[in-house]
């Protein structure tokens, strides 16, 4: 006798937020020895007769998110009648919510998704600031909203990764004057590239405590103060070239930084 424990679950959408909240009951009771069968887009009483038969056969339970009331009444009257335990997910929560806010739901299905679109576009800003940090694609640069241009420690990644997180596409390009920077660069539009300027006292003590961090002498030529005017005028050179905007960040933190940013972008679309 299989004793494997079997849930079948049943929405109007895809099921995603039925399936974790069994997933979540279900590692309350076993070890991940389940099964889950998701049954989407269930919009009829045959589909729901039928998966109540075979859960019934099966010694199954069935969890469901239905917003239709008709639908999700006549599940919970029938798995009553055949003796099939049932979890109502979405009920519950929609009829309190409807005394609470003296509302009728939209009965609608899917609605989260639609919500969600917000954080698809985030995670897709995450996954473009992980790609285009550092320079290491030029091809980025012509697809990010903000560009940002700096030496080495002037906050380029934690920016880009914030600004992220606003759902705003950042590439960051380092500013090194051994290398010449990207053609791509000096052919978008300049108030695209933000410059991130920063005092040489600044950097010299940031990249002083960088290189303790990582058990080096603070005397390595990354922090010496020679290098780091030389890095500098070649920033002010390059920006210069670009002619665009600049922020020094020698006194801000990265969330000021990005407000700043995120302001600019706001009055440019204006």
């Amino acid at each position: 006798m299989n004793t494997q424990p079997i849930v079948f679950v049943l929405s109007d959408s895809v099921g995603e937020t039925a399936e974790l909240v069994v997933k979540a009951g279900l590692s309350q009771f076993t070890n991940g020895d389940y099964r889950i069968q998701r049954v989407p887009y269930v919009e009829d009483k045959e589909t729901i007769d039928e998966f109540l038969q075979i859960a019934k056969e099966k010694k199954g339970m069935i969890g469901f998110t239905l917003v239709d009331p008709e639908l999700r009444n006549y599940l919970n009257n029938q798995s009553k009648v055949m003796q099939v335990e049932a979890i109502d997910i979405m009920g519950p929560t929609l009829e309190s919510m409807e005394r609470v806010f003296d509302k009728s739901p939209r009965q609608e299905a899917g609605l989260i998704h639609k919500l969600d679109e917000d954080y698809f576009k985030k995670i897709e800003a995450i996954e473009f600031a992980v790609k285009y940090d550092d320079g290491r694609d030029p091809r980025g640069i012509a697809r990010a909203d903000i560009i940002l241009i700096g030496v080495s420690r002037t906050s380029k990644t934690p920016l880009s990764q914030y600004l992220a997180h606003k759902r705003i596409k950042v590439a960051n390009v380092p500013i090194v004057p051994e290398v010449d920077p990207p053609e791509e660069l000096f052919e978008v539009d300049p108030a695209k590239c933000i410059g991130l300027r920063i005092t040489a006292d600044k950097l010299n003590g940031i990249r002083k405590e960088r290189l303790k961090a990582l058990g080096l002498g603070d005397q390595a030529t990354y922090a010496n103060m020679d290098r780091i005017h030389q890095e500098l005028d070649y920033f002010n050179k390059v920006v210069g070239k670009i002619n665009c905007p600049v922020i020094d960040v020698s006194h801000k933190a990265v969330e000021e930084t990005a407000n700043l940013i995120m302001r600019m972008i706001q009055k440019q679309s204006n």
